[in-house]
């Protein structure tokens, strides 16, 4: 794929640029080791400053990186804005908490051991590659590099080639906040040139949030290195509406759970499984409202649903949706393309589906949703439990004991209780199964690259 920015609003080619060389991404690596050796030995409150000045960065340029962002995928330019101010908010939480998430223990009692003292500390592991989505091309980013570098690592940016123009903002930013130069360096490549950089021994381990088949791909290199991943991969998520939810309530949130971001989100729920009692106004309401949703152009403050960010995405979803509709599945709203210039897709509900189907199993990455009417609660775990993928999942129910039985049932790294999936810094996120290893945010995301050692004195 070529590193261009391509506007989905129109299809044509904003900007492009050429691929680093060898060379270039020979003096990236040794420049970012040489950045990791000054880093590991400045304090906590060094880097904070530094990850401070950068979330005050991304604030006063704000307006700016939405455009760029609405510019690059296509989203609407209100959520654009939101993430550029989420970033910041992600990247304070740990210049914040970062000292305390990494705080060294010691042993009670350390004659245990046999020592005069005893416990753990984390080290930072060197250099880190982060390979990285376009559909939130900031938060994404953000969220890992800072807890990151708050830990004293330095970073290596392989971003998406669709959002090139975020991946060279982001190559300058933490340098612009004080960090040593080479803390943080974006590497403009192509997928092909990533395994040469993850078996550099300079590179001590990698994180990847994309597809299954890029994540087992990085997983193969770096299981061959000995060297350490954390995966976020796709999703599937189940939305679980039982005949105790509030289904209003219910109806409001799956709309945006289903739609946000044009849909093309890993956490959005996708599948939406709902019991018999309730099955017929559920859909007749989430139908309506999906019908309603302003499709057109992100720039316009008012627009909802705006295109796909690539035309092979919105290729590859109408494909999906057309095998459905060949074998059975029933067009409740959408199913089909606008008459609009670019990458549109109409938000969609399809019903009766059945599992010789592509969307049965396979993820939708756009606004496309799948309803199952199902008889009891059984039946419910297994059609969400029923696919390969286990990111996270929404249970609405206002009887606990059913609460408590879903989430001691789900195949998923999260269950959210009558509520929407989302990402927070303050809880860790990642899956199970084919949605990937290792966990993000959270103290449990800034341990991930860290070595943990046993320290013993005598």
């Amino acid at each position: 794929m070529a590193i261009a920015t391509i506007n989905p609003t129109t299809g044509l080619i904003e900007h492009e640029f050429e691929p680093h060389d060898h060379a270039e991404v020979e003096s990236r690596i040794a420049g970012a080791q040489t950045a990791f050796e000054a880093l590991r030995d400045t304090t906590f409150e060094q880097r904070g400053a530094w990850v401070r000045n950068a979330a005050e960065l991304l604030e006063d340029e704000a307006e700016q990186l939405a455009r760029l962002i609405t510019v690059e995928v296509g989203r609407p330019i209100p959520a654009a804005r939101a993430e550029i101010y989420k970033s910041a908010k992600g990247l304070r939480f740990y210049a914040d908490r970062a000292e305390a998430f990494l705080a060294p223990t010691q042993l009670a009692d350390p004659s245990a051991v046999g020592a005069r003292s005893a416990g753990t500390r984390y080290a930072p592991i060197g250099v880190v590659l982060a390979v990285m989505p376009w559909n939130y091309p900031f938060w994404q980013v953000l969220r890992f590099a800072g807890p990151a570098l708050m830990a004293g690592n330095a970073a290596l940016l392989k971003h998406a080639s669709n959002v090139p123009q975020a991946a060279l903002y982001l190559d300058t930013l933490f340098e612009r906040a004080g960090f040593p130069a080479g803390s943080f360096r974006t590497l403009l490549i192509p997928a092909s040139g990533v395994e040469r950089v993850l078996r550099d021994p300079r590179v001590k381990a990698a994180t990847l949030t994309g597809s299954e088949h890029a994540g087992r791909s990085l997983a193969a290199v770096a299981g061959s290195e000995i060297k350490h991943v954390v995966l976020e991969l796709g999703g599937s998520d189940p939305f679980i509406v039982m005949a105790s939810a509030d289904i209003e309530r219910a109806v409001d949130v799956a709309v945006t759970a289903r739609n946000q971001n044009s849909g093309q989100s890993c956490i959005a729920a996708k599948r939406f499984v709902v019991h018999s009692d309730v099955y017929d106004e559920f859909t007749r309401l989430f139908t309506e409202r999906v019908t309603g949703l302003r499709v057109g152009d992100p720039m316009d403050e008012t627009t909802e649903v705006g295109p796909l960010a690539t035309q092979a995405g919105r290729d590859e979803l109408a494909e999906q949706v057309m095998d459905a509709v060949a074998k059975g599945a029933t067009v409740l709203a959408g199913g089909s393309a606008p008459l609009l210039d670019g990458w549109f897709y109409l938000p969609t509900v399809l019903a009766d589906l059945t599992s010789d189907m592509r969307l049965y199993g396979e993820e939708a990455f756009g606004p496309v949703a799948t309803v199952y009417r199902v008889a009891d609660r059984n039946e419910a775990l297994r059609v969400a439990n029923g696919t390969t993928f286990g990111l996270s999942s929404a249970v609405w129910s206002d009887d606990p004991d059913e609460q408590d039985w879903f989430i001691k049932r789900l195949d998923a790294g999260a269950v959210f209780i009558n509520g929407m999936t989302a990402s927070y810094p303050e809880l860790p996120f990642g899956g199970v199964k084919d949605s990937g290893v290792g966990r993000e945010l959270s103290a449990e995301g800034i341990r991930e690259f860290c070595n943990l050692q046993t320290i013993w004195r005598g």
